[in-house]
């Protein structure tokens, strides 16, 4: 049991650094120490520092879905629950998502920034996150009974991701708020 706990302490520490410094920035000894493991507990859960990214990045993709479904389904209507994305998005923005880390951007966006060849295990990790959250999008849309699922989920979906970019890039944290307002206009004309 005492080895999974360590394991897990890698992880977190990983995610933590890996989100905060970006992945090549990020050493493996300032894991390692940041982990509070020795070196031998390090390479025995992951053999090299790639396979630790992966683990980060799928660990991210649980908390990140789990956090960011689990804030829409509090809204009654599916309609309600496709805007209020974009407050979970605010929510998120200002740091009250993930209290123990600053907004530093989509981690998922950020790696496949880092590892642009899409052979590449964390970009593959990264395109499935967002595959998947399409895919539940899609069945909210669908459940709010609107025409052509998909193809609304794909366009609240490139509002989703153009305000994340947008407010890591500008640091102008109110994107959420304009592209809700948008999505609203879009909801009322697919009705």
């Amino acid at each position: 049991m005492g080895h999974s706990k360590k394991r897990d302490q890698l992880i977190e520490s990983a995610l933590q650094l890996f989100y905060r410094q970006g992945f090549h920035a990020t050493g493996v000894d300032q894991i390692i120490s940041e982990a509070g493991v020795a070196r031998m507990t390090f390479y025995k859960h992951f053999p090299s520092k790639d396979d630790l990214i992966v683990a980060a990045l799928h660990r991210r993709d649980e908390k990140f879905r789990q956090w960011f479904f689990g804030y829409i389904d509090r809204y009654d209507t599916a309609r309600d629950q496709l805007l209020g994305l974009f407050d979970a998005l605010d929510f998120w923005f200002q740091g009250k998502a993930f209290p123990e880390q600053k907004f530093s951007g989509c981690m998922f966006i950020n790696a496949v920034a880092e590892f642009s060849d899409c052979e590449l295990e964390a970009h593959k990790v990264a395109a499935h996150h967002k595959a998947i959250l399409k895919e539940q999008l899609a069945f909210i849309v669908k459940e709010a009974g609107f025409p052509e699922p998909e193809e609304l989920a794909s366009q609240l979906l490139l509002l989703k991701e153009g305000a994340i970019v947008t407010a890591q890039v500008s640091g102008d944290l109110t994107t959420a708020k304009r592209a809700k307002e948008i999505a609203e206009t879009l909801l009322d004309a697919a009705k």
